[in-house]
């Protein structure tokens, strides 16, 4: 499958995908890959997925996951919405305060609270996992202009009294 056709996959088979290339096919680790990331960030936080987890291939070559053999390839997380953008430092940011570099392997201290959490999804996973935060305007630009798609993984909850893509004060 290509990047084009994950679009028309139903949830169900694009969840069934993520789950046999990025945990094996065990649905109890994939399990316990959200619980983890739920105990470790705000509720009013969403966590999608992007990559050749999603879409079966590597974007830069065609290369399929895990092409070079079992956990070779990463996942690629992003973090979006409440206050996540605070917990990278002022310096890992690719566009300032809209959207960071992503917390791996080249970049371990970019979010230096989150590198517990970083630490043991990768454990969970058995492969790398980076970790990325961006506002919702950049994720939607990412998916819609540049055709890179994402699954929501996690879908955060609104604060109360405050708007989709307004700060409160």
């Amino acid at each position: 499958m290509t990047d084009t056709d994950v679009r028309d996959l139903s949830p169900d088979a694009v969840l069934a995908r993520i789950i046999r290339l990025a945990f094996g096919g065990s649905r109890k680790r994939y399990e316990q890959f959200l619980q983890a990331i739920r105990e470790a960030i705000p509720p009013d936080v969403s966590v999608v997925l992007r990559g050749s987890a999603l879409t079966g291939t590597r974007w830069a070559d065609g290369k399929p996951f895990d092409g070079d053999g079992p956990g070779t390839s990463d996942l690629d997380l992003t973090f979006v919405g409440g206050d996540i953008l605070k917990f990278w430092k002022d310096d890992a940011f690719y566009i300032p305060k809209l959207h960071t570099e992503p917390l791996a392997d080249g970049a371990p201290d970019a979010a230096p609270v989150l590198v517990p959490l970083r630490r043991s999804l990768c454990r969970i996973a058995r492969r790398p996992v980076n970790i990325q935060g961006t506002s919702n305007f950049l994720l939607y630009l990412r998916d819609v202009v540049l055709g890179q798609p994402y699954i929501t993984l996690i879908q955060g909850v609104e604060r109360a009294g405050e708007e989709e893509g307004v700060e409160s004060t």
